[in-house]
């Protein structure tokens, strides 16, 4: 077994010698994570709060005209630096973004974004990236010219020595400023991933298989750093500004006006050929990488010293994520079909509701849908929604998120949540039968209320069961007993598990309504199929095409139960028992007329003021 690893050792060794791929994918390190670059796409893996690792990728659409400029010398070095630095800022807030919600936006957040259409964020984020530039500027540019200023006299000021001491402070400003930020945690662990992403390029380019193992034995340094880039940048610059200065001071005579406004022109004029600067150190950089010559080690030495500080040796989990970021951006250069990825970020509570809402919104859904899905899935009251500020891990958003796609494809919310409360007991839903409704709750009410003590109740048209139950469950301590019928056997199996599960005490018979029901009843109750045969095609596409057709088609006007019932429910009520019905909307008055050998019949309301029940007595 110990010659076996040497073997692979020696072998990964080996490898490592002689480069056997090339690459033009390149990286950069973001929180948490590395974000890949190829010549069609980039993908941004990072390892969220729960240890997952995350993959968002996304095609470049790069117009013809912007290839065209990414083949001219020295402007597609300004190109590409200024892209770098727009998406690689936008990349690295998308990735702080997996680590949660930043909070609900305040009061002037909301009033900025109503009245003067402004995101307060984007304000908040732009103002950072010019305080940024800012600094740079003063870093890099206006210290060097002050301490170079007080250093030589003004006669030698604009020499070489005074360009090339501009220069030397320049250097020492940024790695004092490497190694000042390093002292920082997160940017430690930024540079765990800098690292991770150069060993994952170098293991690929090595021919060696894409993993952490592998990946752990190849070096942190590479040839197409941006830490180079920056070496480069001021290394040039001291050669370009040198011959620059000289010829304004030699031959224009631009410094001649006093401190402050030579001050002035200086800065002007390294501005003004920052760009060039950018464009030849990114010609320089790509040369150098072409070749491996131990030649031009002297000119890559100082450039591979600073990728000493901005790169840390990675852990395991590190290299993992780094690995699927190339693999991503290597599939997805290889085949234009692949579809992009998103991040699943951690949402507050009430962002999440809101954003759920206007989607089922487009969708023609009733908010209430996203508001019961989201209460039910955390257990938070639906009336506390709207205040919530409780986080939802990524796990959770995507559990969520597959439940509203599914609603969104037209399944009913209670389906696929799979149970529903009806006078709060939990019943078991699906698609033997119909969902119960809230206004049902008022007709199993207004039935335990109806029910003395040692009466017997019939249920018909069960589905669910969820009548049944609930009437032997509000008016247990009055001994009654419950018999509950239906025409659908998978029906009445759910009406069974559902009567199980809550202990009700019920007697299920398989019946066309009182085709198979024996003896008399104090209380007979049902809620039958009501919509006319003809409105069945309008109806909603998840009742439609998901809830029982058996259920809901009530014939040519929707009556054809209630005149079965009305005939045949005399015979199996005792003297004064009561006929407990729901109805659809309109319905109500000619159901008191079917009722004819009935002594007495009420119309009852339901708390949207629609003739939902009848109540006859015999």
């Amino acid at each position: 077994m110990r010659k076996n690893s040497q073997e692979k050792t020696s072998k990964a060794e080996g490898s490592a010698k002689k480069k056997e791929k090339r690459t033009y994918i390149g990286g950069q390190a973001v929180l948490e994570g590395v974000m890949m670059r190829g010549k069609t796409a980039y993908a941004t893996a990072v390892r969220d709060p729960e240890g997952n690792i995350q993959v968002e990728s996304r095609r470049l659409n790069t117009s013809k005209h912007m290839r065209r400029v990414a083949r001219i010398p020295l402007v597609r070095g300004i190109v590409n630096l200024v892209s770098s630095l727009v998406s690689g800022s936008r990349i690295l807030m998308r990735s702080a973004e997996v680590y949660g919600d930043e909070g609900e936006p305040g009061r002037f957040e909301k009033w900025c974004e109503k009245k003067l259409h402004v995101n307060i964020m984007s304000v908040v984020t732009t103002l950072a990236t010019v305080l940024g530039v800012l600094l740079a500027l003063g870093l890099f540019i206006v210290l060097p010219i002050v301490f170079s200023d007080l250093i030589f006299p003004e006669e030698l000021r604009y020499s070489i020595g005074y360009n090339f001491t501009q220069g030397g402070f320049r250097l020492v400003i940024f790695v004092l400023y490497i190694v000042a930020v390093t002292a920082m945690k997160d940017i430690r662990r930024v540079f765990m991933y800098h690292g991770a992403e150069h060993k994952t390029i170098s293991c690929f380019e090595h021919g060696l298989e894409m993993t952490p193992e592998n990946a752990k034995t190849c070096s942190r340094i590479h040839d197409r750093c941006g830490t180079t880039f920056l070496f480069l940048v001021v290394f040039i610059s001291i050669i370009v500004y040198c011959v620059v200065n000289w010829v304004c001071d030699t031959y224009l005579n631009f410094f001649v006006y006093g401190d402050v406004v030579n001050f002035l022109i200086q800065f002007a004029i390294k501005i003004l050929f920052l760009p060039l600067i950018a464009g030849i150190s990114y010609e320089v950089l790509k040369l150098l990488a072409k070749s491996q010559s131990k030649i031009l080690l002297p000119i890559k030495a100082p450039g591979f010293a600073l990728q000493l500080l901005t790169t840390r040796e990675p852990d395991d989990s590190q290299l993992e994520v780094a690995i699927a970021a190339f693999k991503k951006v290597y599939e997805m250069d290889a085949d234009p079909n692949v579809p992009e990825t998103d991040f699943v970020t951690s949402k507050s509570v009430h962002k999440y509701t809101e954003e759920l809402a206007s989607l089922f919104a487009a969708k023609s859904i009733d908010r209430s849908d996203a508001e019961w899905l989201v209460s039910i899935e955390t257990g938070i009251p639906r009336s506390e929604l709207s205040s919530a500020d409780a986080m939802l891990v990524p796990s959770k958003v995507r559990a969520l998120d597959a439940i509203a796609a599914q609603r969104l494809a037209g399944k009913p919310l209670w389906y696929i949540l799979g149970s529903t409360s009806f006078c709060g007991y939990e019943i078991k839903t699906d698609e033997r039968a119909l969902i119960p409704r809230p206004e049902t709750e008022m007709l199993a009410e207004y039935a335990a209320k109806t029910c003395e003590e040692g009466d017997k109740v019939l249920d018909l048209c069960t589905g669910s069961g969820c009548v049944a139950i609930a009437v032997a469950k509000m008016a247990e301590e009055k001994n009654i007993t419950v018999t509950a019928a239906d025409i659908s056997a998978d029906a009445l199996a759910l009406a069974q598990e559902n009567a199980k599960a809550n202990r009700a005490e019920i007697k299920f018979i398989e019946s066309d309504l009182f085709a198979h029901v024996k003896g008399k009843f104090n209380v007979i109750v049902c809620n039958p199929p009501y919509i006319k045969h003809g409105d069945l095609a309008a109806l909603q596409k998840e009742v439609r095409e998901h809830e029982p057709m058996l259920a809901l088609d009530g014939g040519e006007d929707g009556l054809d139960f209630y005149r079965r019932i009305a005939k045949d429910a005399p015979r199996r009520l005792v003297s004064g028992g009561t006929l407990l019905l729901e109805c659809g909307q309109g319905q109500a008055q000619e159901i008191v007329r079917l009722l004819t050998k009935f002594e007495y019949t009420m119309v009852m309301r339901d708390l949207e003021g629609v003739e939902r029940y009848v109540r006859a007595v015999l």
